[in-house]
């Protein structure tokens, strides 16, 4: 662990950062929210948008590239070389929740439900007895989508009174089918009318909606907590903490011409099903963006080989801190405590894409940043999870590092980190960028 002071000697972020995370977490109830937030902060640092289906210019600056719930962020500074290495941070935008069927309009016995399908690898209790809004995307007949996000309490998934289940404190059992359909009304049940009601909170014609990417999200907003609030509770930190702190990582390097590499923001959706979409880490969209970038300042082949044979990326996904009532499920010589500062993620079966090179970069980072940081492996006797790291190694052949923030409550509905977690790990990214 590094012996660095519990405050960054260097850097641009402090609690004002947490502060921005708070507002940015309740902005975003879905990947495509969180996108669109992603592409508000860096319009106001300058970055413009650039499509797919167009063609790309040489000139300098900041750009970036949204599909769906995925956006790639990039600055080009004045005068870099077609072979000039990326510095990457990379992060995924979705969170384990629950999402609606194509037909979602159910119920019985006088409930009106809504039919949805388990996303990821949820904590399905944490949604029980819990307020919940609506959020995502519609798609209209002529191709174009429209954010939608119902953010009062709409639904509710209501658990089993005890009285009707007397041993479920010795082990809660959650059927995914039967037991965790929300209620959103009494009633008889009508097809289409969650699309009606939706159709009508996007303000568009319910006749024009044919298809639609929607899902639930709890409606308590982000909080302080402890005595001194030196903790901090909310919803989709993992990911969205380490989206937030690379946006705004990026986002303070605009206008910088003097550095050697170019940063990069990828943030990918899909993560937490196994990012095999073509807005996953498994999909082309980054290897495309580089290698288009290193084409349109007039490079070739082998600029690109040179251009990715130095890029190194950071994986930032959140991991875990040590839980005070269970111990024993992590391993015993690393103890990552929240407010300690960002995590190395060390797996030797590359379950995390980390090895000695890669901490060497991640720790000067953070001795530059004047940042304390900290290292995470499993437990033996525990399976470990995984990330977008060893898929991005694999896959574009470019050195990573699995990095984070420590966490307690991971994947569930509301999750619990330090409050000063969040402004380390962005300086410590800021001095990654900058190389």
């Amino acid at each position: 662990m590094s012996s660095a002071a519990s405050r960054p000697t260097a850097g641009a972020f402090d609690r004002g950062h947490t502060d921005d995370l708070m507002a940015f977490l309740t902005a975003s109830p879905s990947p495509y929210h969180a996108v669109a937030s992603a592409a508000e902060r860096l319009e106001k640092a300058g970055f413009r948008r650039v499509e797919e289906t167009a063609a790309w210019d040489a000139t300098s600056g900041g750009k970036y590239v949204i599909r769906g719930g995925a956006i790639i962020a990039w600055y080009v500074p004045e005068g870099a070389a077609a072979h000039t290495p990326y510095r990457i941070v990379g992060a995924h935008t979705d969170s384990p929740n629950l999402r609606v069927k194509p037909q979602p309009d159910m119920g019985a016995h006088g409930w009106r439900q809504v039919a949805v399908e388990i996303y990821g690898g949820t904590l399905l209790n944490t949604w029980l007895d819990r307020d919940l809004g609506l959020a995502g995307r519609l798609t209209l007949r002529d191709g174009s989508h429209h954010l939608v996000n119902v953010d009062r309490p709409l639904l509710r998934v209501p658990q089993l009174a005890i009285h009707l289940d007397r041993g479920v404190n010795d082990g809660l059992k959650l059927e995914r089918q039967r037991h965790m359909q929300p209620i959103w009304g009494i009633g008889d049940v009508h097809e289409g009318d969650l699309i009606s009601f939706v159709a009508a909170e996007a303000g568009v014609d319910a006749e024009d909606v044919s298809g639609w990417d929607l899902m639930v999200h709890a409606v308590e907003a982000p909080a302080y907590l402890g005595r001194d609030r030196e903790l901090l509770a909310g919803p989709r930190m993992d990911n969205l903490l380490s989206v937030h702190a690379a946006v705004a990582a990026l986002a303070s390097l605009a206008g910088r011409d003097d550095l050697p590499y170019i940063p990069v923001l990828a943030a990918f959706d899909h993560e937490e099903n196994g990012s095999e979409a073509d807005t996953g880490a498994q999909g082309p969209l980054l290897g495309n963006v580089l290698e288009r970038s290193v084409y349109a300042r007039g490079g070739s082949y082998e600029d690109r080989a040179r251009t990715f044979a130095g890029t190194v990326c950071l994986s930032s996904d959140t991991g875990h801190a040590v839980h005070p009532n269970y111990a024993e499920r992590h391993d015993p010589t690393h103890h990552p405590r929240v407010n300690g500062g960002p995590i190395l993620k060390v797996n030797v079966n590359q379950r995390y894409a980390t090895d000695g090179s890669g901490r060497a970069v991640f720790a000067a980072a953070c001795e530059k940043a004047g940042v304390p940081w900290q290292s995470f492996v499993s437990n033996n006797d525990m399976p470990c999870g995984t990330t977008i790291g060893p898929i991005t190694a694999a896959r574009h052949g470019i050195k990573t590092v699995d990095i984070g923030v420590a966490i307690l409550s991971m994947h569930s509905a509301r999750e619990l980190c330090g409050a000063d977690d969040p402004y380390l790990l962005a300086n410590a990214l800021v001095a990654f960028l900058e190389g």
